[in-house]
């Protein structure tokens, strides 16, 4: 009994019931949650950052406890950590830096190298910089807004879509990784960014395979920046190549939204690019990005299982479940609950009147929680491991995943939604 006890208070665990009432404060009182404001200006403003960081603090301290780690000076740690990443959001929420997809954590990085490389972090700032701890709780909380109704909305074209693009274009990138020379954990952080959707992939991925997080920082920040041209390259691609293979407008517009959808890595990205097209572009778009996003438990699971069946060797052996239960890295199994458990309460209506901000408040956590793990990854970097050749390889193994991407993506489209599904109908 003992020794499930400790078991239990391991991070991997902690992490989950760190997460379950976040999950509740989302489904049971959403609208008294308040969100990151986008602003630092009035007594609103200040009272919302002040009830999330009593909420952080809570969740850390009570972390700690579990873990057994030491609770001296986490506050003013925590303090710190909590306004370099309040700053990241503020900056993220200017609409002329969210319309092009930077999210919070592109910032959060780069004010946590600032700190590191140009005044270095003091002693007293340490306690609290736990990047591994508030990752796992955001991508559990992230589970909670990956709804399989997504799934039913896109309808068996965009579900075949979404797994042909993620498994080509996974496997692809993984193999142009290492062949660039770029690390086995590092390529499946890459392949899963570049396939699935941007930063929230990868973060999921690097927790499961165990990568460096300095190079995850890297990789999130090459997905954002790469994100800007792209917004406005698939729009002209797709206004220069599909009208000389499609005449029904309708038809056209449906195909654009699904090339778009599939190709571009962030959310926002996706949105502000097909928006460019039409409205009915921007709706395919959207549903075909939101169906790629149910596959990142997915993918998350199978790294999850090749790891756990691996040899110390490396080599991939067939060992007994209780073994790949040890190895498996238990806060997935929270992101695959919460994912659960949202998805049929949404299907059952829950999530209407007072509760309909529940999934959405589970956004804000996830986001909050990643912003913090990136100052603290920021914290922990420095930079001239940022230019180190083997980064470089990463850029150019992502340059030409993403080429690869295009390509796939526009072939698959086309087929189903610019072929099949007309004469479907």
């Amino acid at each position: 009994m003992k020794n499930l006890l400790e078991k239990l208070r391991a991070e991997d665990w902690v992490t989950v019931w760190m997460s379950i009432p976040l999950l509740l404060l989302a489904i049971f009182i959403p609208n008294l949650v308040p969100n990151v404001p986008s602003t630092l200006v009035g007594e609103v403003a200040w009272y919302n950052i002040a009830l999330l960081f009593v909420i952080v603090l809570a969740v850390l301290y009570a972390g700690c406890v579990l873990m057994k780690r030491p609770l001296r000076g986490l506050f003013p740690s925590l303090v710190a950590v909590f306004a370099l990443s309040l700053l990241a959001q503020v900056v993220a929420k200017i609409p002329a830096v969210s319309y092009y997809g930077f999210e919070s954590v592109f910032f959060s990085v780069i004010f946590g190298l600032i700190v590191r490389n140009v005044w270095h972090v003091p002693a007293w700032m340490k306690p609290a910089v736990q990047g591994e701890f508030f990752i796992k709780i955001g991508v559990v909380c992230l589970g909670a807004t990956i709804l399989f109704s997504d799934v039913m909305k896109s309808g068996a074209f965009g579900l075949a879509q979404a797994c042909i693009v993620v498994a080509l274009v996974w496997f692809c990138a993984f193999f142009l990784a290492r062949r660039m020379g770029v690390d086995e954990r590092s390529a499946m952080i890459l392949s899963s960014g570049v396939s699935i959707c941007g930063v929230s992939a990868c973060i999921t991925a690097a927790r499961v395979a165990g990568g460096d997080d300095r190079k995850l920082s890297y990789i999130v920040s090459v997905v954002l920046i790469i994100v800007v041209p792209m917004i406005y390259l698939m729009p002209w691609l797709a206004g220069t190549i599909l009208p000389r293979l499609i005449d029904d407008p309708a038809v056209l517009q449906e195909v654009s939204g699904a090339w778009i959808g599939g190709t571009i890595d962030t959310t926002s990205g996706v949105a502000a690019s097909s928006a460019m097209v039409s409205d009915t572009a921007n709706g395919q778009a959207m549903i075909v990005k939101g169906t790629q996003n149910v596959l990142i438990g997915v993918v998350a699971f199978f790294i999850a299982l090749y790891l756990a069946a691996r040899s110390e060797s490396g080599s991939v052996q067939r060992p007994s479940l209780g073994i790949v239960w040890e190895k498996f890295p238990k806060f997935i199994l929270g992101f695959v609950l919460a994912s659960l458990l949202f998805s049929l309460l949404h299907s059952n209506d829950y999530f209407t009147g007072e509760q309909a901000g529940a999934v959405r408040t589970a956004k804000m956590f996830s986001s909050l929680f990643f912003s913090l793990a990136f100052v603290c990854i920021g914290l922990d970097t420095r930079l001239k491991e940022i230019v180190s050749k083997e980064n470089r390889n990463v850029l150019y193994a992502f340059l030409s995943a993403q080429c690869f991407n295009i390509v796939v993506t526009f072939a698959v489209a086309y087929l189903f939604f610019g072929v099949l599904k007309p004469l479907w109908a």
